[in-house]
């Protein structure tokens, strides 16, 4: 057997350290860094948040601060709004700058596609922290979108940890280099739908299985977090119709949004879907 010289081996135990923070870093990604997820899309003239400073408390708070995506934020916005579900937006200064008494008088927050490390290395440790309590202890339920699947799992880019532990690693498509695409997602209660996946997760090992991807891994995750409900998906239901350029669909624009629409009402009230 041919011995490896110490000094060969320290520099392949440092290729190893290296490689490993690469993994970790890529495993914690929702899109590259300078991505644009979809199309950026003008919002619906309709879709306005209630002000953070109103006197009444809207049912959801949308994050929109650094490392999401401007045009998943439309998108979220756009699905609330044609279902007139009240909510706010808050940039990542509002966040940092919430207590945990201000965020459980939300329902549910929302986290939307981006860069999951953008996102989880521009909020404070102490607002992660107020975010799990709240989510954990106080009330408010959670749905995480892709990179907010990543965030939300246990990231150590500051992500919130709702998951006992376990982090996501990317769906399979990821490593054969295919970063968009139409993928036929299952369900058991009702029929396969065709919807749009951007460098999303698949989130095996925690929660109840709502979505599977071709594969058979979990696309759409829901379970407790403490007392309260969390939802996540590495897929994206609230599309619109401009981020298909390129793609075959066999569902429609309509149907799909109407099923981010049926995903993001569970997470609102809690309410389990039919799982695997």
């Amino acid at each position: 057997m041919l011995a490896i010289p110490p000094s060969v081996g320290g520099l392949r135990r440092v290729f190893v350290l290296i490689v490993s923070a690469i993994i970790l870093i890529a495993f914690t990604a929702c899109g590259t860094p300078s991505a644009t997820i979809g199309t950026p899309k003008a919002v619906d003239p309709g879709a306005t948040a209630v002000s953070l400073q109103s006197s009444t408390t809207p049912t959801v708070l949308l994050y929109n601060g650094t490392g999401t995506s401007s045009s998943d934020v439309s998108a979220v916005e756009t699905i609330l709004n044609n279902n007139h579900l009240s909510f706010a937006t808050a940039n990542t200064s509002q966040l940092n700058g919430m207590s945990e008494a201000t965020l459980k008088t939300y329902k549910l927050l929302i986290v939307p596609g981006g860069n999951s490390i953008t996102i989880g290395n521009n909020l404070t440790s102490t607002t992660t922290k107020n975010i799990r309590n709240a989510v954990q202890n106080d009330g408010l339920n959670y749905l995480g979108i892709c990179a907010g699947a990543f965030f939300g799992g246990s990231s150590i880019y500051n992500g919130l940890n709702l998951t006992s532990g376990v982090w996501f690693n990317f769906y399979a498509d990821y490593n054969k280099g295919i970063h968009k695409d139409s993928i036929e997602i299952s369900s058991p209660s009702s029929s396969a739908l065709d919807q749009y996946w951007q460098d999303g997760p698949q989130l095996s090992g925690w929660g109840s299985v709502v979505g599977k991807y071709p594969d058979g891994t979990p696309a759409i995750v829901e379970g407790k977090s403490g007392s309260v409900w969390v939802m996540l998906s590495g897929i994206h239901p609230e599309a619109p119709a401009s981020w298909r350029s390129g793609m075959t669909f066999t569902t429609s624009v309509a149907t799909d949004n109407a099923y981010a629409w049926t995903l993001i009402n569970a997470a609102k009230n809690g309410t389990s879907l039919a799982h695997y």
